[in-house]
């Protein structure tokens, strides 16, 4: 083949827990995906043969690939399984026990064996400085620099890699958790030293606390993992840049990564979410549900009048986590921008079993990709949502393109003995029931985002992306009530593309501290333009052009004595009665009432925001033409109880007629989209798929 030397494209890499998949695209808007076994073990290793299979059925040389941008479970997996850093603490006097004390809150008061997450840094290495910072700022006891030292010293020597510094009202006056960190790297310079002013210069100590530890029991992790990355792309003889995927679904360096790694732990399921507000930017959709279900987990995020849901901290928490602003301290805190995510542990390989009272529960615990379903035959004993689906007809009986043969008969038979045989059921009606109980855990995703925040499902587009996600999409709507699907064009690889139409984003912050009518405007305004400086050096750093930057500043607000703050934009310069208005409009429309108490001001955030020049556009998409034609084969697929058994058409998905009614199966290289009877699909010019529910 003869590679064109004017070709250029742009790789976007996600890593699940079963697959690891992988878009390119190139300039004129030509679409590449693929979709490789996950390799837990070397999560790099099936990246890096994702990135050759592309680049070889591409034909594309890999001198002209620009751009990798990555979003990796590592940091979360780290916090998930604890397996970070060996950590340290080194903080003020008589604050040792922040992290065990956190919030003094449970997530559901009536949860009497409910246990708090143990800390990530034991007691034992959480060590005391004798220093104090006013909260004014003023030097109440000097830093006592040999105190320092022995702490230092004392966490090397019980072999901690890592040490966290965190000081009482340091976010006031940094010069002790400077100097701290001066005096430990000159002494010890193997370690990684993590200052919370250099993470989160913010009030509240706990939030303050635990985000900077966070950030040093992941951070020696990922940054290895990056680091053997970016040594298999040069091998392949690819020179452009690695970024990754942040929290916030936007994007930053590998370097910044590995500086502040606790911006990146929900690096993958962030950037689906973005992708499917971009998407539904192009088609004029404004009100949409993005549904996002992998191999482990299956996730929620609401784009309402065109706004993606965010919010400025969140729990990160085993099983299901609900972005639930009343219910806390049920995981490890982060101050740190993020896309609002509901998220339930229920994905194509969670495990199904039954609990105590004999009934069928599915997940948290997946199969992963090794075993896998037991139809992957990999080893896999349990059975699995997968294993469900296969029995049930909804899934062929091989995946991604040929890449995985699926054991039908060795899924029937564990359903069976593991489920069926002791409830007095056939392998399809346990079956059945292992989708039904999936289909409600990922409902309450949903209704978390949607009928817990006061707004109507029915009013919305469900956006299914993820591998499974178009497999359980309908009938998840049908529970909700609603009748419009949107199924992107590549639905299994989507996280990948969304990564594709992110921005450079890096986030900085200072505190204010006043009641909003008695900020000085002066010193508002002089923090304002330090925090510019910041965001422009920074940008700079990350080779964004002036031209191309935007500058974000948000005031972080409350009400007198609120623990909880609302980010309010603002247009410099500052207007106290505007910003005052905006903040009790914002808090309404959440809450639905204001307080009549003080308005404070309690810091300010600049967010700087590179545009890149090659983001994915998906109005400049190109599809491929191809000619209709008609089903490819045909199977029975189980519909419930009512239906039944119903022989279904199966369809090439990129060689479908325009518009099918259902029962129809949609099969594709990174997905199977399942159309339910009497249920209508329709394809745009962009192979995107538009379902009506009768």
């Amino acid at each position: 083949m003869t590679v064109s030397a004017t070709r250029t494209a742009r790789i976007g890499v996600d890593i699940g827990g079963t697959f690891t998949d992988l878009v390119m695209i190139e300039g004129d808007g030509r679409l590449y995906h693929a979709k490789v076994p996950s390799t837990p073990a070397a999560p790099e290793e099936a990246v890096i043969a994702g990135i050759s299979d592309l680049v070889r059925d591409s034909g594309i040389s890999v001198a002209d690939v620009r751009e990798i941008v990555h979003g990796t479970t590592v940091g979360s997996n780290t916090l998930l399984q604890k397996v970070g850093a060996r950590a340290g603490l080194i903080t003020t006097a008589g604050f040792r026990d922040v992290l065990e004390i956190g919030r003094l809150r449970t997530p559901n008061m009536f949860d009497l064996q409910w246990d708090k997450p143990a800390p990530l840094i034991p007691r034992r290495h959480r060590l005391e400085a004798q220093e104090r910072i006013a909260a004014d700022g003023t030097v109440i006891t000097p830093l006592d620099e040999a105190s320092v030292i022995a702490a230092a010293a004392a966490l090397v020597e019980a072999g901690v890699d890592s040490i966290a510094v965190c000081f009482l009202n340091s976010y006031r006056n940094p010069v002790h958790e400077q100097r701290a960190e001066e005096l430990i790297r000159a002494r010890f310079p193997k370690v990684q030293i993590t200052t919370s002013v250099s993470v989160l210069p913010e009030a509240k100590e706990y939030e303050r606390t635990s985000t900077t530890v966070v950030n040093a029991y992941v951070g020696p992790v990922l940054a290895a993992y990056l680091q053997r990355l970016q040594t298999g792309i040069r091998r392949l003889g690819v020179n452009a840049p690695l970024l990754v995927s942040n929290s916030n679904g936007a994007l930053a360096s590998a370097e910044t990564a590995c500086e502040k790694p606790v911006f990146f732990i929900s690096s993958g399921r962030a950037a689906g979410a973005v992708g499917g507000a971009r998407l539904g930017e192009a088609l004029a959709q404004e009100n949409l549900v993005i549904f996002d279900m992998g191999g482990t987990t299956a996730s929620a995020t609401l784009v309402n009048g065109g706004e993606l849901s965010r919010v400025s901290e969140y729990e990160f928490r085993a099983g299901i986590s609900t972005p639930s602003r009343f219910i806390k301290a049920g995981g490890y805190m982060m101050s740190v921008p993020t896309v609002d995510v509901a998220e339930v542990g229920s994905g194509a390989g969670s495990i199904a079993a039954l609990d105590s009272a004999g009934l069928i529960r599915v997940g948290p615990l997946s199969a992963g990709a090794d075993p896998g379903p037991v139809c992957y035959g990999l080893g896999g004993e349990a059975p699995t949502v997968t294993d469900a689906n296969l029995v049930l007809g909804y899934l062929p009986e091989e995946l991604a393109g040929g890449a995985r043969h699926l054991d039908k008969a060795a899924s029937e038979a564990a359903i069976a003995a593991r489920l069926g045989d002791a409830l007095g059921l056939e392998a399809t009606e346990a079956a059945h029931g292992i989708r039904e109980v999936v289909n409600a855990n990922m409902a309450r995703a949903i209704r978390a985002v949607t009928v817990e925040r006061g707004v109507d499902p029915r009013d919305f587009t469900l956006v299914a992306i993820g591998g499974s996600g178009p497999v359980h999409a309908a009938a998840i709507a049908s529970l909700l009530s609603m009748d419009k699907l949107l199924i992107p064009a590549t639905p299994g690889v989507f996280t990948a593309m969304g990564m594709l139409s992110g921005d450079i984003e890096r986030y900085f912050t200072a505190p204010i501290g006043r009641v909003v009518e008695d900020v000085d405007l002066q010193d508002l305004a002089a923090a304002t333009a330090d925090l510019r400086r910041q965001a422009i050096a920074n940008l700079r750093e990350e080779g964004i052009p002036e031209e191309a930057m935007e500058l974000l500043p948000e005031a972080n607000m409350r009400f007198r004595g609120q623990e909880m703050s609302l980010a309010i934009p603002f247009a410099e310069p500052f207007d106290p009665a505007r910003v005052r208005e905006d903040f009790l409009e914002t808090y309404r429309s959440i809450y639905s009432y204001v307080s009549s108490d003080a308005v404070e001001v309690v810091g300010i955030r600049m967010t700087g925001r590179g545009l890149r020049q090659g983001r994915l556009d998906f109005r400049k998409l190109s599809a491929p033409d191809h000619e209709e034609a008609g089903p490819v084969s045909r199977r029975k697929v189980y519909f419930g109880k009512d239906a039944g058994w119903i022989e279904t058409p199966v369809y090439d998905r990129t060689r479908s007629p325009r518009k099918l009614t259902g029962p129809v199966v949609l099969e594709s290289n990174d997905s199977t989209v399942v159309v339910p009877p009497a249920a209508t699909v329709e394809r745009d010019d962009f192979l995107n798929l538009h379902i009506r529910l009768s």
